[in-house]
């Protein structure tokens, strides 16, 4: 009974430390609504999409290039390259949750996004002492209260689409939204740097056809980031 109840106390406690991030996810889940429908989805289109995905970045990267008269092949593979991040968040979490069983790790990989991921972890660190139990309890609180979220504002947006006036400016949320998840997480000088080299990246390749400069600048910052780390390492262990 000891055992449920700290689970219980460590999912609301999840659920509550991800309360502030719905005032990102709302407008960044509405405006997905406003564009898909902008874009010539139905209702039917546009929630499968959101429903199915649940990743905003890769959800509009796909939008955007089918707009642009990109191939459905390569809004395809662009959005996966986009959503590729998921495979290195589900390795960062094995070490506090791979001890699930294969169902659950099935579910929460369904219901990862980046805002749970991002606090998650920032607390697993902080808070060593937390059981196996009350880890996959807290992952759980996190992804129940944003996806539900991100679902319901999908479909608003989708339902009312051009009433929602263009001075709310709704696609502010976009940037503030990874803003806050990428600072908290530049805690060390490869972060730092893969982040710097990421966003350098980017620019200089923006001439590339169908947003594809985004993945160069992807590949270029994780090898880069390597590499400091790797620098760091060697230098570390030749001072020992």
């Amino acid at each position: 009974m000891q055992g449920n109840s700290n689970i219980r106390r460590a999912f609301w406690r999840g659920y509550r430390d991800c309360a502030p991030f719905l005032l990102i996810v709302i407008p960044y889940s509405m405006l997905f609504g406003v564009v898909a429908r902008d874009a010539g989805l139905d209702l039917l289109q546009t929630m499968s999409m959101t429903v199915l995905v649940i990743a905003g970045a890769s959800q509009f990267t796909a939008l955007a290039l089918l707009q642009d008269g990109a191939p459905v092949f390569i809004a395809l593979l662009t959005a996966l390259a986009v959503n590729l991040r998921m495979a290195m968040y589900s390795a960062a979490l094995v070490p506090y949750v791979g001890h699930a069983r294969l169902r659950t790790r099935a579910l929460m990989a369904y219901l990862m996004v980046d805002q749970a991921f991002a606090v998650a972890v920032k607390t697993y660190d902080e808070r060593p002492e937390m059981t196996p139990p009350q880890r996959v309890g807290y992952y759980f609180g996190c992804m129940c209260l944003i996806c539900p979220f991100w679902y319901g504002g999908s479909l608003l947006g989708a339902l009312v689409g051009q009433a929602i006036p263009a001075a709310w400016s709704l696609d502010f949320a976009v940037p503030v939204c990874f803003i806050a998840l990428t600072a908290p997480l530049l805690r060390s000088l490869p972060h730092v740097v893969a982040a710097l080299v990421s966003a350098l990246a980017a620019l200089a390749f923006a001439w590339v056809p169908w947003s594809l400069g985004l993945i160069v600048a992807a590949v270029i910052a994780m090898v880069t980031g390597a590499q400091v780390e790797l620098y760091l390492k060697r230098k570390a262990q030749a001072q020992a």
